[in-house]
């Protein structure tokens, strides 16, 4: 199976394709839209603030072949920024618009619950994924009892449909958004290529669930 790492210039890419060499996939690394399409899959990481990104892959090129890959049905994984660039828009800097795969909004965490307890922002170690619904790819699997991801993030989902809900984590007043499924697009908040075995788990279930044994 190859698989399709885009590179905007605003990626964890290093790790997100050592995780998927060591799962056996032929890992291509790019920002060629030729390349990329001629991949079974693609993951679209991120890293920093949600509107540079969203210009980086317009000023590319990249958002428009993003949308007719997912239109054509090819699979799709947003890892941390790269999961909240598919929603429907960001107040991150300046109201941005994102891809719109999934409903909701990013937003900051405001740092501070009703009953006036401070937490820390941003968001950033281990914490256990809770699921709501199970995506075809986990269909059949038995989940570890041990389901900690690490997450590193200061905005997260809100506003989100509740059928594309797969897993959240809490965050004193948050539930956090931490896999969301919508047909063939599929989101991360957390780094699975980071988060141990369970994060591995994770990874391969997403890419045998594409329907190719080799990876």
């Amino acid at each position: 199976m190859k698989i399709g790492v885009i590179d905007y210039g605003m990626g964890n890419l290093f790790s997100v394709e050592q995780a998927l060499k060591r799962l056996d996939c032929d890992v291509v690394v790019s920002s060629d839209v030729q390349q990329l399409a001629t991949t079974d899959a693609l993951i679209l990481p991120g890293v920093g603030a949600f509107p540079d990104a969203m210009k980086r892959l317009s000023e590319t090129g990249l958002d428009q072949f993003i949308k007719e890959q997912v239109t054509a049905k090819k699979p799709l994984l947003g890892i941390c920024l790269g999961m909240q660039l598919l929603f429907e828009e960001s107040d991150e800097v300046t109201p941005t618009k994102g891809f719109g795969f999934f409903k909701g909004k990013i937003v900051r965490f405001l740092g501070e619950t009703t009953t006036g307890e401070k937490y820390r922002v941003p968001h950033m170690g281990w914490n256990t994924l809770d699921f709501q619904s199970i995506p075809k790819w986990l269909e059949g699997k038995v989940l570890p009892e041990n389901r900690f991801v690490y997450f590193v993030h200061s905005f997260y989902g809100t506003e989100t449909n509740p059928s594309q809900l797969i897993a959240t984590a809490d965050y004193f007043d948050n539930k956090v958004p931490g896999v969301v499924q919508a047909e063939n697009v599929c989101g991360m908040q957390f780094h699975p290529e980071k988060s141990g075995d369970f994060g591995v788990f994770l990874l391969r279930q997403w890419l045998q669930g594409l329907g190719v044994s080799t990876c």
